[in-house]
């Protein structure tokens, strides 16, 4: 089978014919319809049992073709008899049975034993995937052939065991098994090495003193003065292709002789879809989950901690997503949203410097029960690239992990995988690091040889002209494969590749020679009209028949009428092994080879390539839904068409089909697609952006940075391209830079000059913010004279716009002020009060942040405000959120002890029977309330308590406060 490893093609089966069981299944229908009453509950004839015992120690089986042991042909039986007992795995034609567990393991609990399940089994050996699985390794048990359990046995063969031993061990009179324990343990400890292994699968050659470096870093210092000195991480960089990770595995692989680590390690990669870059406490999830393999005995202990960091991602989830409620509104940015920032990035640091300061505890336990001397503990984080730009707030919070970490373990050793090493105010010190080159001569011949390349002199005749880039060399030896050992064609092969140039001429002869040699595996394409398609396909994402027929094959010089034409070239082209699966239907090249391709200078194949891209843009287009609007962006961007244009072809969540395609952008559109996905952009792509493109990636940067505290950082970066745009966030920016800087007149000055020209430009909502920035700088100025005036104005601005909720936050900005004031003004509350009255709910559920700050603030004035804003948008889910309506309930029932009762019935109302099975029956109130929100009853209950007659005002102003969680402290 082409396209694919034996492994992928996992549960192939044989497809049932589909006329046939829709027959079958139309008969047994007729036949239940007939029978009275429809009674389910008959006994399992002989038959139906022996059907079962045929299918229960095969992962999936077609049922046209099972067979009873003894049976010399299919007879189809078991379609009518196991209908109730299996489910169907596949699609389309490609329909297979799976017995559901519970009939399962009755088949194998009634097995007669072990001779009689051998029978079952080897009566349906044709029906065993064409991999390995767990039907071989039941047979091998069942005929006394026992399985040793190696340290080396991949990930996959230790799942197959597992699951073959847990079948058999339900089949009476099975004896022999190797023990459940022993074989999870080794199945963790190989899945744990499975990414590493899997990175160096094929031939490693060279890098002996990037290895030797990396051992000296983690190795020393052992003793003396210097030993608990902290020691700065240790970046790894280079081009892309160049064997980063894989050099990173095998440094960890040459470490862990048998799966055996010589030290502690964690290897975070985050392109791993259960970490993530923008939440760092997935790192932490991820090393005490991984230490925890590596230390049995703590494995529980660390794995309580891994769980609490997963709820503690979900909790800052939810606060980063109060952060953007509230920097969405104009009116709420200035005031709520930066205050809001600041402290959900100073919370999140703490929280996360706590949890890896109590899994660096364990870690120094473990290692003095395991006897070990010290050893150093390496933390490997890979695929960091995107959270490596000035002020970002990961690397910030990534830099304080560290420096916790290091303070408990002093032997750490953190090494990263990305770029160069970037400036950032957050760095405690100077990172070391190890920049990548090409391979030397004679490791690129090995390489070379190891692909397949036999001759030696070819292979130096390769090395001559490829260079030491890995991807090129192992593209010189799939072309040198495909030549065939030929002499002739081998020297053509050589001849077509250009001699190498040194030092200026190095990059581009790279790319000439890749381009070369893609172009000689494409010649050997058997079919002319697949090779015609392939090199103008690299500019597509995605390639399916449709694609094929309506974008590529024109342009290509093909004429493709038919869908089924279509299909036919796909499933050719589907068979390199240039190209790799891109879900249904769908494949793509492969993308190592196409962001090398995409980045070749012009060829006599521009033009087509051109059209193609044109004819993407007119088919997605034409098509509905994100995923066809984020292609026809990708297209757009790449034909070089304005920036501006293509931005208002943007939608709501387009963003998340088009994170990394920067790399593949000319640096202007790489910018647009930078300032709408977030992150930095290199200094290339700032230098070629859009005024308004650069004025978004700088103003989002400064945004970080202040709230992160490093203030001077963003008045640096607020010095540079100007002058602004009128409608630009950094005018609000400067203004808010210099009032933290300690220049208020300065800043008033800032907001003062920008206000005009933002109103003349039409830029209705900067002029908001900047007008309740304004008011902002006025009340702490002691103007409240300009400060109401501002906010008046900016109220009046909203509700002549039609912004209902841009005119609620400035009439919320008005009542903060005037409450804090020596005479408070309770109309102002009233007005707010009506406001959040008359909108409707539809419409407020959608600003969740507001909504809290409203009902919090009035709550007072409309004892109703508060029940509303549950119902319509409940409670933050943030642990803040259950500290502060703990310490209340703890509070009202301290001054009013009869409240206990009906509080501590209302809790255990909320929980339910979660309190009894979670651990020991929690008994603080902040742990019973954390259930009820994972229930999801927090809501309800605190509904509830607004019930409780309280007369001290504590529960009331607890749900009050619990509201505003997180978004700026109380008015």
């Amino acid at each position: 089978m082409c396209g694919g490893s034996a492994r992928r093609r996992r549960g192939r089966s044989v497809s049932t014919d589909r006329s046939e069981t829709r027959d079958v299944f139309a008969a047994r229908l007729r036949q239940e319809l007939r029978r009275p009453g429809g009674d389910h509950a008959h006994p399992v004839s002989k038959t139906h049992r022996g059907y079962r015992e045929a299918a229960c120690l095969l992962t999936r089986f077609d049922p046209v073709r099972l067979r009873l042991p003894g049976e010399d042909r299919t007879t189809g039986g078991a379609v009518l008899e196991l209908l109730d007992d299996c489910s169907t795995v596949g699609r389309k034609d490609r329909c297979v049975w799976a017995l559901k567990a519970e009939a399962r393991d009755a088949a194998l609990r009634a097995l007669a034993g072990p001779e009689a399940a051998r029978l079952a089994l080897e009566s349906n050996v044709e029906q065993f995937p064409d991999e390995p699985g767990p039907e071989q390794v039941c047979l091998a048990y069942l005929s006394g052939w026992p399985l040793e359990i190696t340290d080396r046995a991949s990930a996959d063969d230790l799942a197959d065991l597992l699951q073959a031993v847990l079948w058999l061990s339900l089949v009476p009179g099975m004896s022999g098994l190797p023990d459940v324990g022993d074989i999870q343990r080794t199945l963790e400890r190989a899945r744990l090495f499975h990414p590493l292994e899997h990175l160096v699968q094929g031939a490693f050659e060279g890098r002996t003193s990037e290895l030797d470096e990396l051992r000296g870093y983690v190795g020393s210092p052992r003793t003396g003065v210097a030993r608990n000195a902290p020691v700065p991480p240790l970046v790894i960089h280079g081009p892309g292709g160049i064997g980063k990770s894989t050099l990173l595995a095998k440094f960890l692989l040459d470490s862990s002789p048998g799966r055996t680590p010589g030290f502690p390690f964690a290897y975070i990669d985050f392109e791993r879809p259960t970490l993530s870059i923008h939440e760092p406490v997935t790192l932490i999830a991820e090393a005490a989950r991984q230490l925890g393999i590596q230390y049995p005995l703590f494995r529980a202990e660390l794995d309580t901690l891994a769980d609490e960091c997963q709820q503690t991602a979900r909790s800052q989830r939810e606060g980063e997503e109060r952060v953007t409620q509230l920097h969405r509104l104009a009116t709420t940015r200035a005031v709520l949203g930066r205050t809001s920032s600041q402290e959900f990035q100073l919370m999140a640091t703490e929280r996360e410097t706590d949890l890896i300061r109590r899994v660096a505890d364990v870690l120094v336990r473990a290692v003095a029960v395991a006897d070990r001397e010290d050893p150093p503990f390496v933390l490997v984080i890979d695929s960091f690239e995107a959270a490596q730009y000035r002020g970002s707030p990961m690397l910030g919070r990534m830099w304080a992990i560290c420096v916790a970490l290091q303070n408990v373990y002093p032997r750490l050793r953190v090494i990263v995988s990305g770029r160069a090493p970037v400036d950032h105010p957050a760095r405690a010190m100077t990172p070391l690091d190890i920049e990548l080159h090409d391979l030397d001569p004679q490791a690129a011949v090995s390489l070379l040889m190891s692909c397949g390349v036999e001759d030696p002199e070819v292979a130096q005749a390769l090395a001559d002209r490829v260079g030491g880039h890995p991807l090129s060399l192992k593209l010189a030896a799939r072309a040198a494969a495909l030549a065939g050992g030929e002499t002739g064609r081998m020297e053509d092969l050589i001849r077509s590749l250009p001699a190498r140039r040194r030092d200026f001429f190095r990059r581009v002869d790279q790319m000439l020679v890749q381009g070369i040699l893609y172009d000689r595996i494409l010649s050997h394409i058997a079919n002319e009209d697949v090779r015609r398609l392939a090199r103008p396909g690299l500019v597509l994402r995605v390639i399916t028949p449709e694609i094929i027929k309506d974008v590529l094959a024109e342009p290509c010089g093909l004429r493709v009428e038919s869908t089924d034409h279509a299909r036919v070239l796909f499933d050719e082209l589907s068979c390199l092994d240039l190209v790799e699966p891109a879900g249904p239907d769908a494949v793509r090249h492969r993308a190592d080879v196409r962001a090398i391709m995409l980045r070749l200078p012009g060829s006599d194949r521009t033009d087509v390539m051109r059209t193609v891209e044109r004819r993407a843009v007119e088919y997605y287009a034409a098509r509905h839904g994100l995923e066809a609007r984020a292609e026809e962006i990708y297209h757009r961007l790449r034909l070089n068409e304005n920036p501006r244009s293509v931005q208002a072809r943007w939608l709501p969540g387009v963003g998340r089909f088009l994170v990394g395609a920067q790399q593949e952008m000319a640096p202007r559109a790489a910018a647009l697609l930078t300032a709408n996905l977030g992150g930095g952009a290199p200094d290339r792509v700032m230098e070629g952006a859009d005024q308004e493109d650069w004025e978004r990636i700088a103003a989002r940067e400064v945004e970080d940075l202040l709230a992160q505290g490093f203030t001077q950082a963003a008045y640096a970066r607020l010095g540079e391209r100007r002058p602004w745009t009128p409608c630009s966030s950094l005018h609000a920016l400067l203004a808010e830079t210099l009032s933290r800087l300690g220049r208020p007149e300065d800043a008033r000055k800032a907001v003062s000059n920008a206000i005009g020209p933002a109103e003349r430009a039409g830029c209705a909502e900067r002029q908001l913010e900047l007008l309740l920035l304004s008011a902002r700088l006025a009340e702490e100025a002691d103007d409240l004279v300009s400060a109401d005036t501002d906010l008046r104005l900016a109220e009046d601005i909203a509700v002549g716009i039609g912004h209902d909720l841009e005119a609620m936050g400035a009439l919320l900005a008005r009542a903060r002020m005037v409450a804090g004031a020596e005479i408070p003004d309770p109309q102002v509350d009233r007005e707010l009060a009506m406001r959040l009255r008359v909108l409707p709910d539809a419409v407020l559920a959608g600003q969740p942040a507001l909504v809290r700050a409203v009902a919090s603030q009035i709550y007072a004035e409309d004892p109703g405000a508060l029940d509303h804003a549950l119902d319509v948008v409940g409670l933050p889910e943030e642990d803040e959120t259950l500290d502060i309506l703990g310490g209340a309930m703890s509070r009202a029932s301290s001054e009013r002890p009869g409240l206990l009762r009906d509080l501590m019935g209302m809790l255990d109302e909320a929980v339910g029977p979660q309190r009894q099975q979670a651990g020991g029956s929690p008994s603080g109130i902040t742990d019973i309330l954390r259930l009820a929100r994972d229930r999801g009853t927090l809501d309800v209950l605190a509904r509830q308590l607004l019930t409780v007659p309280d007369e001290s005002g504590e529960i009331a102003a607890g749900v009050a406060a619990a509201m505003r969680a997180g978004a700026g402290g109380g008015p």
